[in-house]
C-alpha cells in the first residue's frame, strides 16, 4: 500500500434516522476510512447532491437502506492520498472523480474510500466542482439519450425530442447531449430559467406553467419522436397525445406510479410506448463525459456552491426543488 500524508481522523456530516431534512445532519469527528485492497482514499475537494440523497433520508429505500448513522452523497471529486495493495490505475496525488457505492456513500466528509472500479481520472483543466456534478446526473442523461439511439460522432440525423425539467441537474446535461447528437430539442422549465435553457442550445423552450407548457405542445406544432421525462410529475396521459403516431416513445428517468404502470401496459406496443431508464452506466461512460467536458462540448451548470461548514444549506437547496443545475459542496 502506497500512502500519502493523511490524518487519523476527519470531519463528516451524517444523520442518524429517517426524516429531519437538513436539520438532522450533524458534524462528527470519526476515523479516516481504512482501505480494502482494491480501494483508494480520496481527499474530497467537491461533492454534488442528487435528489436520491435526500429521498433516501426521507425513506425511499426503507427499511433496507441506509444503515445508521449514515454519511450521504455519492458524487465526489478530489485527490488520491492512499491506494490499496491491488490498485493499479491510480497513484497518490492523482486527481479523480468517483461515483461512490450507493449503499456506502460517504461523500459529505473530508475523506472517503472509493473502489477503483467506480473511479476515473479527472482531466487537467476541469475543476473539482464541475467534475463532481457529473456522475449520477450526467450518466443518467447519457443513458436516456443512448436509449433513443443518439449518436455522438456526428453520424446521426437526429429526431424531434422533448426534454422535461430541462433546468435540473439531469436536464441541463440531457439538453447538451441531445444537441451533440443532432436532435431537434424542445425543452420545458420554469419561467425564470427560460433564458438559461436557451443558452444550452435548445430549438424551442416551454414555460411549464403556461397552458401550452402544461400540455407539452410544441410552439411549431410538431409531434415528438421521443420524450425524455425527468420530472416525477409527468403523466402518460399528457405525453401520449404529443408523441408521433409512428413509433413515438417516452423514456422516463424519474417514474411515478402512473408512469410505471404505463410502461407495463405499453411494453409490447409498436406505436406509442413508455420505457423506464434505470442507471447502469459506469466508469467507461463517465470517462466519455469527462472527455466531452475537456473538449469544451459539455459543461456543468452550477446552481450554487456551499462550503463544507454550510453543507446543510446545500441540502436545503436541493430539497427545495428549485435548483437550476447542480448543487455543490466544496471542501
Amino acid at each position: 500500500m502506497a500512502s500519502g500524508v493523511k490524518p487519523a481522523t476527519m470531519r463528516a456530516l451524517q444523520y442518524g434516522g429517517y426524516g429531519g431534512g437538513a436539520a438532522a445532519l450533524k458534524f462528527v469527528e470519526i476515523p479516516v476510512p481504512s482501505l480494502k485492497k482494491d480501494e483508494i482514499l480520496i481527499k474530497i475537494e467537491a461533492a454534488s447532491l442528487n435528489q436520491a440523497d435526500w429521498r433516501i433520508q426521507k425513506g425511499l429505500m426503507r427499511p433496507f437502506h441506509p444503515k445508521f448513522p449514515f454519511i450521504p452523497v455519492t458524487d465526489v471529486s478530489g485527490e488520491v492520498t492512499d491506494v490499496g495493495s491491488e490498485v493499479r490505475e491510480f497513484k497518490v496525488g492523482d486527481k479523480v472523480v468517483s461515483k461512490l457505492n450507493l449503499w456506502k456513500a460517504g461523500g459529505l466528509a473530508e475523506y472517503v474510500a472509493a473502489s477503483e472500479s467506480d473511479t476515473v481520472s479527472r482531466p487537467t483543466g476541469i475543476s473539482a466542482s464541475d467534475a463532481a456534478g457529473l456522475p449520477v446526473a450526467g450518466l443518467t442523461a447519457l443513458q436516456a439519450l443512448r436509449s433513443i439511439g443518439t449518436k455522438f460522432d456526428g453520424s446521426g440525423t437526429g429526431a424531434d425530442v422533448l426534454i422535461t425539467a430541462a433546468s435540473s441537474g439531469v436536464g441541463t446535461y440531457a439538453v447538451q447531449l441531445a444537441k451533440l447528437g443532432s436532435h431537434r430539442v424542445t425543452a420545458t422549465c420554469g419561467a425564470r430559467n427560460l433564458d438559461l435553457v436557451g443558452t444550452l442550445g435548445v430549438d424551442e423552450v416551454l414555460d411549464y406553467a403556461t397552458p401550452e407548457g402544461a400540455a407539452l405542445a410544441s410552439p411549431s406544432g410538431k409531434k415528438y419522436d421521443y420524450i425524455v421525462n425527468i420530472t416525477d410529475r409527468g403523466k402518460w396521459s399528457v405525453f401520449r397525445p404529443q408523441l408521433s403516431s409512428n413509433g413515438g416513445r417516452v423514456v422516463d428517468v424519474s417514474p411515478n406510479l402512473g408512469n410505471f404502470l404505463a410502461s407495463v401496459m405499453t411494453l409490447f406496443s409498436w406505436r406509442k410506448k413508455l420505457s423506464l431508464v434505470i442507471l447502469t452506466l459506469g466508469k467507461k461512460d463517465m470517462g466519455f463525459l469527462l472527455e466531452l467536458m475537456r473538449e469544451g462540448k459539455l459543461k456543468t451548470v452550477v446552481d450554487s456552491r456551499h462550503p463544507f461548514e454550510k453543507a446543510a444549506e446545500a441540502w436545503e437547496r436541493s430539497m427545495s426543488g428549485h435548483a437550476t443545475g447542480k448543487v455543490i459542496v466544496e471542501m
